[in-house]
């Protein structure tokens, strides 16, 4: 019966250790339960003996190379003969199949035999032959099997019918004895015991900059004033910081000269604080590089002949020497004051530009129009000529403007400001003011103190901050 397999071509898989057999089948014992191939080749080598015997325990998988003529092959008792060679598969013994001493080929044949222990595969391997001998399986046409079912096919499909119980083993998982070592873990990553009992987990571990003691409620009205100043604006972390009237801004510029805070000394920290802001506007790091020297940001600033004036040509200064092209623009007066002119006289030191006439402004868009020409003191400079048109060449560059300390009388606005620098206290800026920021000049704290303040520095580790409408 099994002489219906020899001379077909078939590939053995002994597993790692043996290695893969390739050859032609010679003869087949199911006693025995062997199989024999000639003309061999092991792991894509030629064999140097003339024939090779394996044992059913030895094969991991056997498949047929040679299709054609086994397609030809039909009948059961043909192809019953060697399935029960094919049913050692599950076999764990991994001796190799080669023999020891190949440097001299032998004319003999090797024959390798197992000795299979009692209730091994090689058993159930013959039931499970003489069983599909006499019965029939389920889905072969006529009631029969196809050669390569038959000698491949060991009934391990049988159980694969039946449903996995998803719920069953899903109840076998006890969530909340894993979830309380879960919880029991701190967020430093540091696990506690195995046991989830609320005594023996271990105490929390702190980092170094948390704090294990209770700490204060936060205040967050921390400035007061005398009297209320009409509006009130907040911090990012929520620190109330009120306006103050004119008046009151007024005295606390005057106790700070008196203090020896002199004007000079506020007009360096105001220009500093102003372009330190208008560099972070105009792009900071991603535009002020030495690669984009070809691509220097352009900044139009507009000073009158007066305080305000003066804090702005100190801002232009900065700027120039931050590779800014300034363009500065400061009509012809007969009489200015005198900060005025100092800061006039350090700015013609750089490589910025001065222009007195609003024709020679640059048409084109600038990059940053910095707005100096309102006064607190005098709000009758709106009505003059110079004040009009550089007004108008603002509105119509069509640039973003940065306003610094505008005053608070301005119902509206000559030129539309998008962004408003206040000093050491905002004043109670009128809607059109855009966004509010305020930057420290350097007043002490004993100084707020002399004109009836109660001050806490709301700046934190900055020296510009946003304020907020409260």
């Amino acid at each position: 019966m099994a002489a219906g397999w020899l001379g077909s071509v078939v590939s053995i898989d002994c597993g790692p250790s043996l290695g893969v057999y390739q050859g032609e089948v010679s003869s087949v014992d199911q006693v025995r339960q062997t199989i024999s191939l000639r003309q061999s080749y092991h792991n894509g080598v030629r064999c140097p003996v003339p024939e090779v015997t394996f044992s059913a325990t030895d094969i991991k998988e056997l498949k047929f190379l040679d299709v054609q003529s086994t397609a030809n092959r039909t009948g059961v008792g043909v192809e019953t003969e060697p399935t029960a060679i094919a049913s050692g598969h599950s076999g764990q013994n991994n001796r190799s199949a080669y023999p020891a001493n190949n440097t001299h080929p032998s004319t003999t044949p090797v024959t390798i035999l197992r000795r299979a222990p009692a209730g091994s595969s090689n058993t159930r391997g013959l039931a499970r032959a003489t069983s599909k001998k006499n019965g029939v399986k389920t889905g072969s046409a006529g009631g029969q099997m196809r050669p390569k079912d038959e000698c491949f096919g060991d009934g391990t499909d049988e159980g694969l019918d039946t449903d996995f119980d998803f719920e069953g083993n899903l109840a076998l998982f006890d969530k909340a004895a894993v979830f309380s070592q879960i919880d029991g873990a701190d967020r430093h990553g540091n696990r506690t015991r195995p046991c989830s009992t609320p005594s023996e987990r271990t105490p929390p571990c702190y980092r170094h900059d948390e704090n294990i003691l209770e700490g204060k409620p936060v205040v967050y009205r921390q400035i007061t004033v005398p009297q209320y100043g009409g509006k009130e604006y907040c911090t990012d972390s929520g620190l109330v910081v009120p306006s103050v009237t004119y008046d009151l801004y007024k005295r606390l510029l005057a106790a700070a000269e008196h203090r020896g805070l002199s004007l000079e000394r506020r007009l360096e920290m105001t220009g500093v604080c102003a372009s330190q802001m208008a560099l972070t506007l105009l792009g900071g790091p991603n535009r002020l590089t030495p690669k984009n020297v070809h691509q220097r940001p352009m900044v139009a600033l507009l000073c009158g002949p007066h305080v305000q004036g003066a804090q702005g040509i100190s801002c232009g200064r900065h700027l120039a020497n931050h590779e800014v092209e300034v363009i500065l623009f400061l009509p012809n007066f007969v009489k200015m004051q005198e900060c005025v002119t100092s800061e006039l006289s350090l700015y013609n030191k750089t490589s910025g530009t001065q222009v007195a006439n609003v024709k020679d402004l640059p048409e084109s868009p600038v990059d940053l129009v910095i707005n100096c020409l309102d006064c607190h003191e005098n709000p009758l400079l709106r009505e003059q000529s110079w004040y009009q048109s550089a007004a108008d060449w603002a509105n119509q560059n069509r640039a973003p403007v940065l306003d610094i300390d505008p005053p608070v009388d301005a119902q509206h606005h000559a030129v539309e400001a998008k962004w408003t620098l206040s000093l050491g206290l905002p004043l109670p800026l009128a809607e059109g003011a855009g966004r509010v920021y305020l930057c420290d000049i350097g007043i002490p704290k004993l100084v707020f103190l002399d004109v009836g303040i109660g001050y806490h520095s709301p700046f934190g580790c900055k020296f510009i901050i946003p304020l907020h409408g409260a």
